[in-house]
């Protein structure tokens, strides 16, 4: 029997939904509506065509409604917007620039009405200097304010995804540029420890930060914007992008009947099905499944949205296909640092109360005697039995491929000792014998074995147990810079010099990155002391109190934080874990 779909939204789910339909069933008649003229477009790419990364317009244009109409033979009726589904008689309400106001029947509807930008109730939102970025329309407004000469400061709310990239674009146009953000840091998936790195980055390349402070009002001075945030600091600035969030735009669904969740998302089950049979939707708009936590929750993710709209299309067309949930793999390019992550981070877990114990190293890009070699830093987050439940890394290179494989290993429901048996391709100028990966793996099993006695600055900075800080490194190093209260043996004088240690103490030891604390640990260990091992050593340390609005402090400065080829980079031995949360 034919088959009549109506799609509501293109973009990512419904555009995709709809070509994999046609390749299941050619004889089905398939409409696409779009409220906009813009059936298929980059979205993620919208901030680099603002920044001039991408030059032209239309290369932004992944699908026009011609050619998914010559392709794929399906009615594509931009300017159109379903304003009501009635679910009993199964019949939509659309109003359209060229049609008017119709009604449309149907066998199967597939929603994708993503999501719009969220506007809180703050005074002076309505100016008409102040922006969100979520489609073309949006982009060309954009566009055309920075490309005119007299605009010369924007400020950006928000730090997120979004946020970070415009933040970096209006920048790369020579703007000046603030970011605000009313959390304690940007980008929330990644943890307090790692995102520090990021924020780094933003501020070296001559953005103003601040965090901990929302708005409170905007007022228009003329052409300017003024924004007062709740410490009572004043912005002005001729653009202002407002990128705090998005909301599901599922507001003409209310009388439907359609189960929403509690932030508006419709529910849907592994088979994208929602509570009335017929009906599915895909996208920004759905309720998920997290896919570490198993919890509901709302991950808005271009990635997911093409999987799912493929989904609902396979099971319109009789195949029996599930979404297994959604890992929220997700990377971003900040100046000259990529940050990307997997999986579910601290925060997540502590909320969700899933113990896990994490591993921090600082491996890099590519063979250290190779030139070119650049540092990382790369966290893993597992539990006792050695699951692997997320992962976090920041660097200049390599970034990529160490998350996508650890994702990939999270998606096959793998554990660290998967990590160590990987054979992964090695050449001097793209990795290393051991692969970063291999190591964090590594790591992670002398965690689990107890072949480690580890700690983190956090809980050192608690401690109030009489201990020696015992620093490894070399007497150079050392010189340069240390933390306060520390001695030194360099780790190699170690075995000569032990006696000088205290037995009765606790020794608490650090190095550059962790390798020479790691092996000082197994020394003392094996010869009767109290050992802790500080994750991460001092490269960590020199972030961690790292103010945007200061910068680092200055005896902090010392260390390298990213000082590509360190004494330790070369080596092939482990770094040390965190005790379980």
């Amino acid at each position: 029997m034919k088959k009549k779909v109506l799609i509501v939204g293109g973009v990512a789910g419904g555009a995709s939904a709809a070509a994999r339909l046609r390749r299941l069933d050619e004889k089905a008649e398939i409409i696409l509506f779009e409220r906009d003229n813009y059936i298929s477009f980059a979205n993620c790419g919208l901030p680099y065509y603002i920044g001039g990364a991408i030059d032209k317009r239309e290369y932004l244009m992944v699908q026009t409604p011609e050619e998914m109409k010559a392709r794929f033979n399906i009615d594509v009726r931009v300017n159109s917007e379903v304003v009501r589904l009635d679910t009993e008689n199964k019949k939509a309400l659309i109003h359209s620039v060229a049609k008017g106001t119709y009604e449309e029947d149907y066998d199967f509807v597939i929603l994708s009405p993503g999501a719009r930008a969220l506007r809180p109730n703050i005074p002076g939102i309505d100016s008409k200097r102040i922006f969100t970025l979520r489609n073309i329309p949006d982009t060309d407004a954009i566009k055309e304010i920075v490309d005119q000469k007299n605009v010369r400061n924007a400020i950006v709310i928000g730090g997120g995804y979004v946020g970070v990239e415009m933040a970096e674009n209006l920048k790369e146009r020579g703007l000046n540029v603030t970011l605000v953000e009313a959390a304690p840091h940007i980008l929330a998936p990644f943890d307090s420890d790692m995102v520090v790195l990021a924020e780094k980055e933003v501020v070296d390349h001559g953005i103003r930060l601040i965090l901990n402070d929302g708005v409170k009002s905007f007022t228009e001075l003329g052409d300017q914007v003024e924004v007062t945030l709740a410490s009572a600091t004043k912005l002005q600035g001729e653009l202002v992008i407002l990128a705090i969030g998005v909301t599901p735009d599922t507001g003409f669904l209310k009388d439907s009947g359609l189960e929403l969740g509690p932030r508006g998302h419709l529910v849907v089950n592994e088979h994208m099905a929602t509570n009335i049979p017929g009906i599915y939707a895909v996208g920004d708009a759905v309720e998920v499944v997290d896919y570490i936590t198993k919890a509901k929750t709302a991950i808005p993710l271009a990635g997911p949205a093409n999987k799912q709209g493929r989904i609902a299309a396979d099971n319109i067309a009789g195949i029996p296909s599930t979404y297994q949930g959604t890992q929220g793999t997700a990377i971003i390019k900040i100046f000259g640092m990529t940050a990307a992550s997997t999986g579910a981070n601290e925060r997540t877990l502590q909320r969700a109360n899933i113990p896990y114990q994490i591993i921090t190293i600082h491996p890099v890009s590519h063979a250290s005697y190779y030139p070119g070699a650049t540092p990382m830093t790369l966290k893993l987050i597992f539990n006792a039995a050695g699951k692997i439940l997320g992962a976090q890394g920041i660097g200049k290179d390599g970034v990529d491929k160490h998350i996508d494989v650890i994702a990939t290993v999270i998606r096959l429901k793998g554990t660290v000792d998967d990590l160590t048996e990987l054979e992964l391709a090695y050449a001097p100028p793209f990795s290393s014998a051991k692969d970063p990966v291999n190591m964090a793996g590594f790591v992670a099993q002398n965690d689990l074995n107890k072949g480690a006695h580890t700690t983190t600055w956090q809980e050192f900075e608690e401690l109030k147990e009489e201990h020696i800080l015992l620093d490894v490194r070399t007497k150079g190093e050392f010189a340069r810079g240390h933390v306060e209260g520390a001695i030194n043996i360099p780790v190699d004088d170690l075995r000569e010099r032990y006696l000088e240690l205290d037995p009765q103490k606790l020794i608490v030891l650090y190095c550059e990155v962790g390798i020479r604390a790691y092996i000082a640990d197994r020394i003392l260990s094996q010869k009767g002391y109290r050992v802790e091992n500080i994750t991460g050593g001092y490269t960590t340390y020199s972030v961690l109190g790292f103010d945007p609005s200061k910068g680092i402090d200055e005896h902090k400065t010392q260390a390298s934080v990213y000082a590509c080829c360190n004494s330790e980079s070369s080596i092939d031995l482990e770094t040390q874990a965190v005790k379980p949360k």
